[in-house]
């Protein structure tokens, strides 16, 4: 099935859609998108995808989108296309105009999503466990805002990609972690979850979020502090969680194992929870 758009309200092939050379988010990654899970033809975690959507389009000043409308638009295209097992990509920009640094005076936000379908590349990697490397964090200092600007991003994933990994854990000059390069991360020592809080200069993930609350429903102490880069040789486990990847277990880092190399029982305790979660939300 091939993808579907909808651009200001038109539905249409994603590769027929064209947008001006002049748009904002192509010159100067000046948009915010996001991404939701698509199970059975429904959208997964919808409320909290789309609250925080809006949040990024305010933080940049980007006026006129209605939530509502982007929501209604995302389930037309969904059933216009039938789509049952999906992701949908939403994206804002500021819209095109001259090219001029500061905000244009009186320009339309284009207003972009799609629907393709998803096969699960990770499901695998779920039960066997992925490799990870380390790499620095080269992203500007607001990270916490979904923006288009993932050139560090793309930078860390390419070269995990080449060493043969699935992703790229970030980290400051000082050594303290943040997150990964498309996921969030989570450590496990002595049974408690440690992950980097909020505060830090990390996305305020969907999925982790739920992941906290997957913890709770399954009684494990949750710990948000700042992890350091050499307290990965002393974890007893680690596993991303993603939009995508839901839970999916780091069973190395550089190239090293973490403990025997095989996911951990917390981690297996909170995929079972997870997809226990998705059924029951289908039912």
């Amino acid at each position: 099935m091939n993808p579907l758009a909808n651009l200001h309200g038109k539905i249409l092939p994603l590769d027929e859609v064209t947008i001006s050379p002049l748009d904002r988010g192509f010159l100067f990654g000046d948009a915010v998108y996001e991404v939701l899970r698509i199970y059975s033809g429904k959208p997964w975690l919808e409320q909290e995808h789309f609250d925080r959507f809006e949040r990024s389009i305010a933080e940049i000043h980007i006026k006129g989108p209605d939530m509502a409308v982007l929501r209604k638009r995302m389930v037309e295209t969904i059933q216009a296309g039938g789509f049952t097992e999906a992701i949908c990509y939403l994206q804002v920009t500021r819209g095109a105009a001259a090219r001029k640094h500061a905000f244009p005076k009186d320009v339309v936000p284009l207003e972009l999503l799609w629907v393709q379908e998803y096969p699960d590349s990770y499901r695998p990697l779920c039960e066997t466990g992925c490799g990870v490397i380390t790499f620095p964090d080269l992203r500007w200092h607001r990270a916490d805002i979904k923006s288009t600007n993932l050139l560090g991003n793309v930078l860390a994933n390419q070269a995990s990609a080449e060493a043969g990994c699935a992703e790229a854990i970030l980290y400051l000059p000082d050594g303290t972690l943040t997150e990964a390069s498309h996921s969030s991360f989570f450590a496990v020592k002595n049974k408690a979850l440690h992950t980097t809080p909020l505060k830090a200069n990390v996305l305020p993930s969907i999925t982790r979020a739920y992941t906290l609350k997957l913890a709770k429903q399954a009684g494990i102490e949750v710990v948000e502090r700042n992890l350091m880069r050499n307290e990965l040789d002393t974890a007893d486990e680690l596993f991303l969680v993603g939009t995508t990847c839901e839970v999916l277990p780091i069973v190395k880092v550089d190239g090293k194992p973490v403990q025997n190399g095989q996911p951990g029982p917390v981690t297996r305790r909170l995929q079972a929870v997870y997809t226990e979660n998705v059924r029951a939300f289908l039912a």
